[in-house]
């Protein structure tokens, strides 16, 4: 009951609350950005080398020739680590993308040359609306506009035709927003702004891919408000949308970049947290629950083993919440197997 008093006591305290969301939707998880860069960066790199054999013999096309190789070294780079890298490394890969290819405009042998690497361009501006929110995107987009234009001119190409070619940057960058808004929107919760139950499921399906390749750990984690009922009954259900929405907040801000935390209906949440132990999971779990003590939370923490399929995995988070639940609520306890512990009188917990 003091869990209760405790969640009742949080509700009837504010009046408004906001979940911090960014400008824009990401909708891309951190495997499939470094997947998506690679793969532009392959692209463009290999691009360049056509381009570049196409050039006139001399020191101009050599330095385009050693830009196209430098793009696929970057590309086998982001292949084989950027799945590790925090997102705000890839502000840095995107920029670089920018630089290079604005060094390989400037490079070309003749203006002919300069706006054929210029096209390339066109992969950053997708990349940026893609990964980033609205003002990070906004910022890209700028940055690549600015650097071809500035390139293009300094290398002889007619204005008319760089105002053209920028218009067209501009146009993609837009298209590529909505696209992705529209796009997140069938995803996500809108009390929350976390992915909903089929984002998870496709978050699920790639990790666990990912997870079986490379051998390392993945966790799963399904966390639900104790007594939410009784919140919802006692002071409707605008309180119990504030309380969703703080465990939210909270979650998301302690998160690691890596993490995958959705809302999975009702009062219950899910989170994935990959190259992470089901140990190192709990600690976690646990840790992230002490800094809200006013709300009560059971979770279910389970990692993921060979040969498991996405039901197994979460069928074991979902034993390991029982177990939280039947243990006094207000837990977090880590599936080790075997069947779930119950209580002495059978009780059915809820």
């Amino acid at each position: 009951m003091r869990a209760v008093q405790q969640v009742k006591s949080w509700a009837r305290s504010v009046d408004v609350f906001i979940v911090s969301r960014s400008d824009a939707p990401e909708v891309a998880t951190i495997r499939v950005m470094a997947r998506t860069l690679a793969t532009f960066y392959a692209f463009g790199g290999t691009a360049g080398l056509f381009i570049s054999s196409s050039a006139e013999p001399g020191g101009r096309a050599s330095t385009l020739f050693a830009l196209s190789l430098t793009a696929l070294v970057a590309a086998a780079v982001v292949a084989l680590w950027g799945a590790r890298w925090p997102r705000d490394v890839f502000h840095v890969a995107v920029g670089a993308a920018t630089l290079l290819i604005s060094t390989a405009v400037l490079v070309a042998p003749d203006a002919t040359t300069s706006l054929a690497a210029a096209v390339l361009i066109a992969f950053v501006v997708v990349d940026a609306h893609f990964f980033f929110a609205g003002h990070q995107a906004l910022a890209h987009l700028a940055a690549a506009v600015l650097g071809v234009t500035v390139a293009l001119l300094l290398s002889g190409v007619g204005l008319g035709v760089v105002v053209g070619l920028d218009l067209v940057l501009v146009g993609i960058g837009i298209v590529i927003q909505r696209l992705v808004v529209l796009a997140s929107s069938a995803s996500r919760d809108p009390l929350t702004g976390l992915s909903n139950r089929r984002g998870f499921d496709q978050a699920l399906n790639e990790l666990m891919t990912e997870a079986a390749r490379t051998r390392e750990p993945l966790t799963a984690v399904l966390i639900d408000v104790d007594h939410f009922k009784a919140v919802n009954d006692t002071h409707g259900h605008e309180a119990g949308d504030r309380v969703l929405c703080r465990v939210a907040d909270i979650w998301r801000k302690e998160l690691p970049d890596t993490a995958f935390l959705a809302r999975h209906g009702g009062d219950e949440f899910s989170l994935l947290l990959p190259a992470t132990p089901g140990r190192g999971g709990l600690a976690l779990v646990r840790r992230i629950c002490a800094l809200h003590p006013d709300i009560s939370l059971s979770c279910g923490v389970a990692e993921y083993r060979s040969g498991d399929s996405a039901s197994q995995l979460m069928r074991s988070a979902d034993r390991a919440l029982y177990d939280a639940k039947i243990l006094g609520r207000g837990r977090a306890e880590l599936f080790a197997g075997g069947r779930p512990r119950r209580r002495s009188n059978g009780a059915a917990v809820t």
